[in-house]
């Protein structure tokens, strides 16, 4: 018999710790990550899934009301947050936890869910169960975005094998160039560089505050990190990464200085941050979408596709009751 209860401050550790040894469990989930914003911004509802008085699943999740409806959706502060498993979850169990859910939130007077899965990679076992009993119980996709993901190789020859001509030339021109990359904590620089580059470009602003920024890379320093490329001292280019799980990497923010594009920053940086990558034993990095609303950005995609990415979805379910 499984029994939804409804996360309370006292059980912040446990869920913790269910997280960091889930299956799909990310930074994205801890509680830290979580409660970092601002104390109103969003009403949390995250809810936990207890099985013969065992943590079974848990659901970072928040209200939102969007046209006179109230939703239950997974947490706005995290990248994705549906079900968080363990790694032997049965599909008997995908299918009980999606129907208590569903009965869940309808006593608790919601209008509907909506719930933004990971990608396939961020799981050690891959499993599509959830999915398959939420399409099974009525959910439909609500968007479909695609991720580029590269699985990173053992060392920098294969690497460097995996890129396009056009991409190793690049890398070679910027190194001969004199452009620099290291780990930088010149996090006001990168952020301007962002914020402007944002603005031009798509005419919005970061997803984070610098204030934010710096408060997330305090909380978490071993999981946050900016690659900056660096030319005379200037950086023009830099990415910041988080750790979201042990073997696994995504590149939240990528920034450039137009000006100085013909040196080539990003190639050379991105060499770079996949030989790090190797060191850390980090087997998946996640480039990001190249989508908006499921249409795709060719440029972006295929500026990803030449290091050797590949598509993966991100996918984002509803239902309405």
């Amino acid at each position: 018999m499984i029994k939804v209860k409804k996360l309370l401050k006292s059980n912040f550790a446990v869920w913790d710790t269910f997280v960091l040894r889930a299956n799909n469990g990310t930074i994205f989930h801890l509680r830290d990550f979580l409660n970092y914003h601002p104390k109103n911004r969003f009403k949390d509802f995250s809810l936990e899934f207890h099985k013969n008085n065992n943590l079974l699943s848990v659901i970072p999740a928040a209200v939102v009301l969007k046209n006179n409806k109230k939703l239950f959706v997974s947490h706005p502060g995290a990248s994705f947050a549906s079900f968080v498993t363990k790694e032997d979850f049965s599909i008997k169990d995908s299918f009980e936890v999606v129907e208590k859910l569903i009965k869940y939130t309808k006593s608790e007077g919601f209008d509907g869910i909506q719930l933004k899965t990971p990608p396939a990679f961020y799981s050690k076992r891959i499993s599509n169960y959830i999915e398959y009993a939420l399409l099974s119980s009525g959910f439909n996709y609500l968007n479909r975005e695609v991720t580029s993901t590269l699985f990173i190789e053992e060392n920098e020859d294969a690497i460097l094998k995996k890129f396009k001509s056009s991409h190793s030339r690049a890398v070679r021109k910027s190194q001969n160039l004199g452009v620099e990359i290291k780990i930088t904590d010149q996090v006001d620089e990168f952020f301007l560089m962002l914020e402007k580059n944002l603005k031009i470009r798509h005419g919005v602003s970061p997803t984070h505050t610098i204030d934010e920024l710096k408060l997330l890379m305090k909380i978490f320093p071993n999981s946050i990190n900016i690659f900056g490329a660096f030319y005379k001292n200037q950086m023009i280019a830099g990415v910041l990464n988080f750790i979201v799980k042990e073997g696994v990497a995504l590149a939240f923010y990528i920034s450039h200085k137009n000006d100085y594009q013909e040196l080539r920053p990003l190639n050379l940086l991105f060499f770079n941050v996949f030989k790090w990558a190797t060191k850390q034993k980090i087997k998946v990095y996640d480039f990001g979408t190249f989508t908006v609303n499921g249409v795709a950005n060719m440029g972006l995609g295929r500026f990803k596709e030449n290091f050797g990415a590949s598509g993966v979805f991100r996918d984002s379910f509803q239902k309405l009751f």
